[in-house]
């Protein structure tokens, strides 16, 4: 058997991860028994959600034992099998880790996919996976959109608010708003995404966010679909029209935080009798198909752009990953591991 490289967890991150958290090691490929199928991993999706993975703490997932590859999606194809239903040769996407070869059972998170269906096979990843259900599911279901409604996405360049800032539009959103980091990504969103305004986050404290958000939402927005959290999160909270709707997807500015702050401004619920809504992809997968079907109709009518950025080779793990903190992707993140 050939062997297999792996990106391990070793330590604990304490606040932003160093590459001392982490260990490229090569072992020896395991064995299959009955029931088991080996995937040679092609891609494997970088998510901000790994992040929370590393930490030992409460959450919708155990951690990432130490000692254990990183967790991610891959896609990739079986290579050796003991399964019925899995095939050699057959393209497959599941919850794996960041290594050439993982093993995959019957009843499991993986699942076969058609490559022939999609442009490249890595749109399983973004577009047609776990990132494009999050944006599908997470705006139509936990937002609750109305024609006419004033949307504000934060984190709006990344791989989720971009889709997301799209489908708002599709839905009949009369105003679509993007914060993002820097000129080029704010430029980004009006002009390749069709967001009709972007703000600039960097530079801005607490009082110009929300000024900022007023100039173009004066009357308030009526949902928020928040991927940042911090001052962002509670310059939205301050823009809120009666009823909002907040779809809470992700908190990134706090990942590395060793102390977490929250909102400081949730009194403005009460004010704008608001709803804020946690969201998880994973309570939507009895629906992906018919998530996926939407999703690529408007694909292929040219009504939705997914950007992808892809880095290469398992030993730049760490540098790639370290990609979604600071804002260096140019779309979704993904490593290509052969």
């Amino acid at each position: 058997m050939p062997h297999n490289r792996r990106f391990l967890l070793i330590r604990r991150p304490n606040g932003e991860p160093v590459p001392e958290d982490f260990s490229l090691v090569t072992e020896p490929t395991p064995e299959l028994a009955d029931g088991e199928f080996l995937i040679r991993n092609h891609h494997a999706s970088l998510d901000p959600a790994i992040r929370g993975w590393m930490d030992d703490a409460p959450s919708y997932m155990p951690p990432i034992p130490l000692g254990d590859p990183v967790r991610a999606s891959t896609v990739g194809i079986v290579e050796a099998s003991k399964a019925e239903g899995f095939a050699p040769g057959q393209w497959v996407m599941g919850l794996n880790a960041i290594e050439d070869y993982s093993v995959g059972t019957i009843g499991g998170f993986t699942q076969p996919i058609d490559a022939s269906l999609v442009p490249s096979v890595t749109n399983y990843l973004s577009v047609l996976g776990a990132v494009g259900m999050t944006a599908y599911f997470g705006y139509i279901d936990v937002c609750e959109p109305k024609p006419g409604d004033v949307v504000l996405v934060t984190g709006a360049a990344g791989a989720v608010g971009s889709l997301v800032g799209q489908i708002a539009k599709i839905k009949g959103a009369s105003k679509v708003i993007g914060i993002a980091g820097g000129p080029e990504k704010c430029a980004k969103l009006t002009s390749r995404y069709g967001f009709d305004a972007a703000i600039d986050y960097r530079g801005k404290d607490l009082a110009a966010l929300t000024d900022a958000i007023r100039a173009e939402a004066p009357d308030g927005v009526d949902i928020i679909f928040e991927n940042v959290g911090g001052d962002i999160l509670d310059a939205g909270l301050n823009n809120l029209r009666h009823g909002a709707r907040i779809g809470l997807c992700g908190l990134i500015s706090e990942y590395n935080c060793v102390e977490k702050i929250g909102a400081r401004n949730i009194w403005q619920l009460i004010v704008h009798r608001a709803s804020i809504r946690g969201l998880l992809v994973a309570d939507y997968i009895p629906r992906f198909a018919e998530g996926g079907a939407a999703m690529a109709a408007w694909l292929q009518q040219g009504r939705l752009i997914a950007d992808e950025h892809v880095d290469e080779g398992i030993e730049n793990s760490f540098d790639a990953f370290m990609r979604l903190f600071a804002g260096s992707n140019q779309g979704k993140m993904i490593l290509k591991i052969t």
